[in-house]
């Protein structure tokens, strides 16, 4: 069975920053397109950033400039680097990937990290 267990949240000040991972473990194949979003408390979840397996990036147009997701495929691991986080960064952060097995290509959901930003 495949997961995706994330890592690296906490509590930051805000201007502060975190640096957030996740690996994906399991018997797999290859894994395509990897992604971070977030989901504040009463809100829908959202997305934050994706990237492909050859690296091209896409960002949610509030995490521009600040947020930076990265990949290293030998590891089968997706990171994202938060910079200038803001107390409405808050939220649990969400790794997702899609990920092709033996059982096909699924979409998969890590369990999530919190992120609180607060003096």
């Amino acid at each position: 069975q495949v997961q995706l267990v994330e890592s690296g949240g906490g509590l930051v000040q805000p201007g502060g920053s975190l640096r957030l991972s996740c690996a994906a473990s399991g018997s797999f194949f290859a894994i395509n397109t990897m992604g971070w979003y977030r989901q504040a408390p009463g809100r829908e979840r959202e997305l934050v950033a994706t990237i492909t397996r050859v690296g091209t990036t896409t960002y949610a147009d509030s995490m521009k400039g600040r947020f930076t997701i990265s990949r290293d495929n030998a590891k089968s691991t997706v990171y994202l680097q938060m910079n200038s986080l803001k107390p409405e960064d808050t939220a649990v952060y969400y790794c997702n990937a899609d990920i092709h097995s033996i059982r096909g290509i699924r979409n998969s959901w890590g369990q999530g990290t919190q992120v609180t930003v607060s003096s």
